[in-house]
């Protein structure tokens, strides 16, 4: 179905291709002459509409169908009368005036659908005003005639069935399009492009539900910042800095497995601490700034070593808002960074 979705205009000019091809064979056997030379000539013509269709001419296309299902209804039901079921294909281009024309015309335009459809059942109404109970100028023989009758009533219910079905699935189709891209901008405004951890929009509800829910009110906070980055991207370059950056995001993933990590802004992260002991957020944190100082960061072969300084606090009654549980942290690795760097401070300065 998605392939046809993609190529109905080339699926419905081969369809009216072997539907004239069809009717062709039945005016033959039924001696029909001016209709048997005219579905020649829109054998051709659809011939020419798949060209069209491949070399991307789509509006030719839609005309063409129009006119030439026009033409031949007319030519049918005059020759064959009104029962010949040649009305059936006017009926049949009804899903193709709306399908068809709902693309190629946008806005205002989609007045032009209006007017074709009016001027199609306009044509309906008086081939059947001019040509019901008149006497054909053709009799068929009733085993052609009750072909021809089957055939065009298949083309209708195809046509309507079809056109239906893809309008529905392409429909389906872009509205589940339409929920994945939401969903992936939802993401993308809260996780960070570099390092695909949260930034402050996705990380600051986390923190703000830790600290309104009944059973995650214990937890701690720590704000790291790589020692001396500038130094790194001035030395590296600053594809060299993105590594480093992507590089300690990986380190810090490994070894705080279970928590929410964002990036802050820059070179600094921001790690929750879930149900974590304040003694224990201690010895990780100290365990974690080791790992880093001790892991450089391969870049083109080249070893690029990186220290982090980290502050560190838990949550209390006397923090409503996760900025200021964050700020504590946050003064915190500031110290630590006046007072040598490459340190972990879980105190306030005396």
């Amino acid at each position: 179905m998605h392939f046809l979705v993609h190529n109905s205009f080339l699926f419905t000019v081969a369809v009216m291709f072997l539907v004239h091809a069809m009717l062709l064979v039945i005016m033959i056997v039924g001696h029909v002459t001016p209709l048997m030379y005219f579905n020649i000539l829109s054998v051709i013509v659809y011939l020419f509409c798949i060209l069209l269709c491949k070399s991307g001419y789509i509006m030719p296309v839609y005309v063409s169908i129009l006119l030439e299902v026009s033409v031949y209804s007319t030519l049918s039901i005059s020759y064959l009368g009104w029962e010949c079921g040649a009305c059936c294909f006017l009926c049949s281009i009804v899903p193709i005036i709306i399908y068809f024309g709902c693309f190629l015309f946008k806005g205002n335009k989609r007045w032009i659908v209006v007017i074709l459809l009016v001027a199609n059942f306009s044509l309906y109404v008086t081939l059947f005003l001019l040509y019901a109970g008149v006497k054909p100028a053709y009799e068929l023989s009733p085993v052609t005639q009750s072909a021809l009758i089957i055939f065009s009533s298949f083309a209708m219910i195809f046509s309507i069935i079809f056109y239906n079905a893809i309008y529905i699935y392409s429909s389906e189709y872009e509205m589940v399009s339409l929920e994945q891209k939401n969903k992936q901008l939802s993401v993308d405004a809260q996780e960070d492009t570099l390092t695909s951890l949260l930034n402050r929009r996705g990380f600051l509800p986390i923190v703000e539900n830790c600290m309104n829910g009944e059973n995650t009110k214990h937890f701690c906070v720590a704000f790291c910042d790589i020692d001396n980055f500038k130094r790194v991207n001035d030395s590296y370059g600053h594809d060299g800095g993105d590594e480093v950056l992507r590089h300690i995001t990986k380190l810090i993933k490994r070894e705080m497995q279970g928590c929410s990590v964002c990036r802050w802004g820059g070179e600094e992260f921001v790690i929750l601490m879930r149900d974590y002991d304040f003694a224990v957020a201690k010895e990780k944190m100290e365990y974690l700034r080791k790992v880093i100082e001790s892991s450089p960061t391969v870049f083109y072969n080249k070893h690029i070593p990186a220290t982090i300084t980290i502050g560190l606090e838990e949550n209390k009654d006397t923090y409503k808002e996760p900025e200021a549980i964050i700020k504590t942290a946050d003064e915190r690795m500031y110290y630590g960074k006046q007072h040598g760097k490459n340190i972990l401070i879980y105190e306030d300065a005396q």
